[in-house]
């Protein structure tokens, strides 16, 4: 009889041990995230592959460990009942119940659990050898229990398919991003900048280009002495070349090849300057940002002149521009000093009117809507259905714009709060 005991109390002893072994895998691998474990893949874990493999039969792994943990509870709570019955006679099932639940949630699944979140990437490679061989061996009955949840679900009118994933790629990216950020672990430039390559197949040209309103630009018919001295004065390297009207881009002029020229020690000519033109790069408004940058890398151009469905003259982009969508506003010696954002010493913005909203609520964190308008003065027009004039107020999402100055009915400086 004594001895009986003893065979019990081992045995429930270790499958308690079991339990917890199943409960403590079951969080680790399923804590464990397919970038972290192919990472360790290629700096050479070797059981790294096998845990991915694991992950990616998720339903069958899922199967066969809730299958093994609830066999070896419930051989444990027999084993334990048919023990406190020998010791206390028929009141011993209370005793087991009530014993059998705390040592079960406590050693079986509170304790291994938490130990499996703290390592989850150790323990799975730890496991994954192991349950390898038990998710095959467990194969058919998994199977059967999958269709018959499966069916049993379908009743019910809902679907499934199997590795579903409701958060794309990017979202998951996305979220992945903004809780590193909101815990400290992320700097909020490095998490734009990521969230900015990710933007890029969603955002167009025509959200980010240089309206045509605002683009420097020079008449080939000018005299070639006017010409240098427009590029000369200009902060920009690569410059639209029209003829007969402003819209007609017929190429773009490159300073260094002006240079060239005057390295020759003779006057430029304008034969001179239609022979240096590049020939333009004409695109729709509706390309996205990340087809541009491709193109701007197969064609080695880095301006390309965006039109619309017509034809008609939208503005333009370059290289810079699709970077700074990425890194942020990139400055060099000669863009320094301008600025479209100064803040006032009440601890207000004046910012310019033809700001782009992105921009702003990048640097902010703020959360102006960017689908109906492009810049703050396109916003504010959009929200008042009316032209503004300067001195009036308005209060939108949570902001007081005040219109500081109107001039050729453009909203150059608004004041915000």
């Amino acid at each position: 009889m004594f001895f009986e005991l003893i065979i019990l109390f081992i045995s429930i002893f270790l499958l308690l041990i079991l339990s917890g072994f199943f409960s403590g895998s079951e969080t680790a691998l399923t804590a464990s995230t397919r970038s972290r474990l192919t990472g360790l893949s290629n700096k050479g874990h070797k059981n790294a592959k096998t845990a991915i493999e694991l992950l990616n039969k998720k339903e069958s792994l899922i199967g066969a460990i809730l299958l093994g943990n609830n066999l070896v509870n419930i051989l444990a709570s027999a084993l334990a009942t048919s023990l406190s019955i020998k010791i206390f006679g028929d009141t011993g099932v209370a005793y087991a119940v009530i014993i059998m639940t705390a040592l079960i949630v406590i050693f079986a699944e509170i304790l291994p659990k938490t130990y499996a979140l703290t390592n989850s990437e150790k323990l799975a490679l730890t496991v994954s050898p192991i349950f390898r061989p038990i998710v095959y061996l467990l194969w058919p009955v998994t199977w059967m229990m999958e269709k018959i949840v499966f069916f049993i679900l379908s009743i019910f009118k809902i679907k499934l398919e199997k590795n579903m994933r409701v958060l794309s790629v990017k979202d998951e990216i996305r979220g992945t991003l903004d809780l590193h950020h909101k815990e400290g672990r992320l700097y909020k430039s490095d998490k734009d900048m990521v969230t900015g390559v990710l933007d890029l197949a969603e955002v167009t040209v025509e959200d980010v280009m240089v309206h045509r309103s605002n683009m420097f630009t020079v008449n080939i018919d000018d005299d070639p002495k006017k010409i240098l001295n427009s590029v000369i004065n200009s902060s920009f390297t690569r410059i639209p070349v029209w003829q007969n009207n402003d819209e007609n881009i017929i190429g773009i002029i490159h300073s260094k090849h002006l240079l060239k020229i005057m390295s020759q020690n003779r006057d430029i000519t304008r034969s001179d300057m239609m022979q240096s033109l590049i020939k333009p790069l004409f695109i729709p408004e509706t390309t996205s940002l990340k087809e541009q940058l491709k193109m701007h890398l197969n064609t080695k151009k880095k301006l390309a002149i965006v039109v619309d469905e017509y034809g008609v003259l939208m503005g333009m982009i370059s290289l810079e521009d699709i970077m700074e969508e990425i890194v942020g506003d990139i400055t060099d010696e000669i863009d320094e000093g301008l600025t479209t954002v100064v803040k006032n010493e009440d601890g207000t913005l004046t910012i310019n009117g033809g700001t782009e909203i992105r921009d702003i609520n990048r640097i902010y964190n703020w959360n102006l809507p960017e689908e109906e308008a492009n810049t703050l003065s396109g916003l504010i027009i959009h929200e008042s259905r009316s032209f503004p004039t300067e001195g009036q107020v308005f209060n939108y999402y949570g902001f007081i714009f005040e219109i500081l100055e109107v001039k050729d009915n453009l909203i150059h400086k608004i004041k915000v709060s």
